[in-house]
C-alpha cells in the first residue's frame, strides 16, 4: 500500500526575471511524496500562478484527494485529476521516481552520464544592456541556439537582434524569439516580416492564446515560423489536442510539461505533432531541481536533436542541489 503526502514551497529569484507578464521575484511550487515499504519517489507539482489552467481555488483540495487516492491507477488518477495538469506531473514523476529511486525518473544513457541534451541559452526581458550582458555571458559560454524574450519594447528588441545577426550568420546562431502572446494580428505580421528579414528560427505565441482564426491566419503565411506555446494551456482532451493542431496547422508546438498534463500529455502533442509534419520541442517553465531533473531525464528519451529550452535551475536562491550540469551548451546528468 501506497501513502502520499504534499508541501508548498516558494521558490525565491536571484534577481527579478521579467517576463511579458511582468516581473517575476518568487514561484510558488508544489511537492508530492508517494511512499511503498521503505521506499520513497519526490515528483514537483509545477504550478505557475497566472498562466496554469490548475491556478484554482481548489489546488490544495485537489492535492489531499490525490494522498488520499494513491493506490488509484495512474490511468484512474490521470482521469481524475485531468483538470489539475501540474498535479499530474508531479504524480507522474513521484511513481516513476518511486520505481526507479535515487535521483532517477527515466532511465537511459543520460542518466548513466554517457550522453547529453543540448539546450538554447535564455536570454531574459530586461533593458538594452542587460539583454546585451546576457547575450556576452551565452555567447562565451558556447551557445548555438539563443532564445530572447521579446514584446516589451520591440524596436529596442529588434536592434539587439539586427546587431546579433550582424556579428553571426544564421549557420552560426540559430535565433529564437518567444513573444509571450505580447502582440495584436496586425502588429504581428508586421513582426514576422522583420525577424523573417533577420533570419530568426521561430517565434513563440506571436499573439495571445485562444484567437484560433488569427493564429491559423498567420500560421498559413507567415515568413517566419510559428511555434506555439501558451495556446496548449487548457487543451486537455485527445479530440481537443487534434482539433487545434488541425485548425492551427503551426509550424512548432513547444511542450511544457508541468502545463500540458506532465509527460503523457506531453506524449499525446508529440504524437499528433508527428502524425501532422509539425515540429516540436520541450522546455521547462521554472520549476525546482527536482522538477526540472524530471523534464530533462523524459527529454532525452524522446531523441529529438534540436536544442531543448531547459533551464539549469540556476535562477533560485534556494533551489535544492542538482545532478544536472551544463558543459558549453549540454546538459549533463551526473551519476556519480
Amino acid at each position: 500500500m501506497k501513502t502520499a503526502k504534499f508541501y508548498p514551497y516558494t521558490l525565491n529569484f536571484k534577481r527579478p526575471s521579467g517576463t511579458s507578464r511582468g516581473v517575476l521575484n518568487t514561484k510558488e511550487t508544489y511537492f508530492i511524496e508517494v511512499f511503498e515499504d521503505d521506499r520513497k519517489g519526490i515528483g514537483e507539482c509545477a504550478l505557475f500562478r497566472g498562466l496554469s489552467f490548475d491556478d484554482d481555488d481548489d489546488y490544495e483540495a485537489a492535492l489531499e484527494w490525490t494522498c488520499r487516492n494513491i493506490n488509484l491507477s495512474i490511468d484512474d488518477l490521470r482521469e481524475e485529476l485531468v483538470n489539475h495538469p501540474s498535479i499530474i506531473f508531479g504524480v507522474e514523476q513521484a511513481l516513476f521516481n518511486l520505481q526507479h529511486q535515487g535521483d532517477v525518473y527515466f532511465p537511459s544513457d543520460f542518466t548513466d552520464g554517457k550522453d547529453s541534451i543540448k539546450i538554447n541559452g535564455l536570454i531574459w526581458m530586461g533593458t538594452s544592456d542587460y539583454m546585451k550582458e546576457q547575450l556576452q555571458e551565452k555567447l562565451s559560454q558556447g551557445f548555438s541556439c539563443i532564445k530572447l524574450k521579446i514584446g516589451v519594447d520591440w524596436n529596442s528588441e529588434k536592434q539587439i537582434l539586427k546587431s546579433l545577426r550582424e556579428q553571426f550568420p544564421k549557420d552560426k546562431i540559430e535565433l529564437r524569439v518567444d513573444a509571450n502572446g505580447a502582440f495584436s494580428p496586425s502588429e504581428a505580421k508586421k513582426v514576422l516580416e522583420e525577424l523573417a528579414e533577420l533570419d530568426i528560427h521561430s517565434i513563440e505565441q506571436p499573439i495571445q492564446a485562444g484567437n484560433w482564426k488569427a493564429m491559423a491566419e498567420l500560421c498559413l503565411s507567415t515568413p517566419t515560423p510559428i511555434a506555439l506555446d501558451e495556446e496548449l494551456i487548457g487543451v486537455l482532451n485527445y479530440e481537443s489536442k487534434k482539433t487545434l493542431i488541425k485548425e492551427i496547422k503551426p509550424q512548432y508546438i513547444i511542450l511544457k510539461p508541468a502545463l500540458v498534463g506532465g509527460f503523457s500529455g506531453s506524449d499525446e502533442w508529440i504524437d499528433l505533432a508527428e502524425q501532422n509534419n509539425i515540429g516540436w520541442w520541450i522546455t521547462s517553465a521554472l520549476e525546482s531541481n527536482i522538477g526540472l531533473n524530471a523534464i530533462a531525464q523524459y527529454t532525452y528519451t524522446k531523441n529529438n536533436p534540436m536544442p531543448q529550452g531547459l533551464g539549469t535551475g540556476a535562477l533560485f536562491t534556494n533551489n535544492f542541489e542538482t545532478n544536472l550540469h551544463l558543459e558549453g551548451e549540454r546538459l549533463w546528468f551526473d551519476n556519480h
